[in-house]
């Protein structure tokens, strides 16, 4: 017998409270197609497994977890994305007006984009905690460790925001702007395990 969860991937979804908690706790990835870019984020029309009879009445609003955009970041995605475009949308957390998700662009054959990393490599945002999941999870840190290493590729490579400053000046707004870093000024040999963790996120 079919379990509810399953049911709800044949039917479309409309609102990010209609989305199971199970969804939420599993980190679930569901496929959907892009209809408008905004400031807010992403309206993304859900695509069930089965194309339903009934068209669609409502939109998903998703924000890009773990990001925060910065000036140019929507115009570029408004570059990048077709309308229409397919992609797949991976639940980490919700709350009544949104989802806060990565976002899965496919880019042909086996190969595809997380948004969230690629407006971290071209500095068009700033690494933010990840809403929803839990500080203290394995999946939390292996995220938020993807996300640093993309925001200090364009620390390096003078990208976006990072542009006009010194390659000293950016990794030290890197690191003030990361609250785990921050947490490290508490301990000894603070510079020491920057560097450590610099050279972590390179690995």
């Amino acid at each position: 017998v079919p379990q509810p969860e399953s049911l709800l991937l044949l039917s479309s979804l409309f609102l990010p409270l209609e989305i199971p908690v199970e969804f939420v706790e599993k980190n679930v990835k569901l496929r959907g197609k892009l209809h408008h870019i905004t400031e807010k984020g992403l309206e993304v029309e859900h695509i069930p497994i089965t194309v339903p009879f009934i068209s669609p009445e409502g939109l998903l609003l998703i924000r890009l977890a773990g990001v925060e955009l910065a000036p140019g970041g929507t115009a570029w995605l408004q570059q990048q994305l077709l309308p229409k475009q397919p992609l797949w949308f991976q639940i980490l957390g919700r709350d009544s007006s949104a989802l806060d998700c990565l976002v899965l662009v496919h880019k042909g054959g086996f190969l595809s984009t997380c948004l969230n990393e690629e407006l971290l490599r071209q500095g068009l945002a700033r690494a933010a905690q990840i809403e929803g999941l839990p500080h203290h999870s394995h999946l939390y840190w292996k995220l938020h460790k993807r996300l640093l290493r993309a925001e200090l590729k364009a620390v390096k490579k003078n990208k976006g925001i990072w542009k006009e400053q010194s390659y000293s000046e950016r990794l030290q707004e890197h690191i003030s702007s990361n609250k785990f870093l921050q947490r490290l000024k508490e301990f000894p040999q603070y510079l020491f395990k920057v560097k450590c963790f610099t050279d972590f996120l390179s690995v």
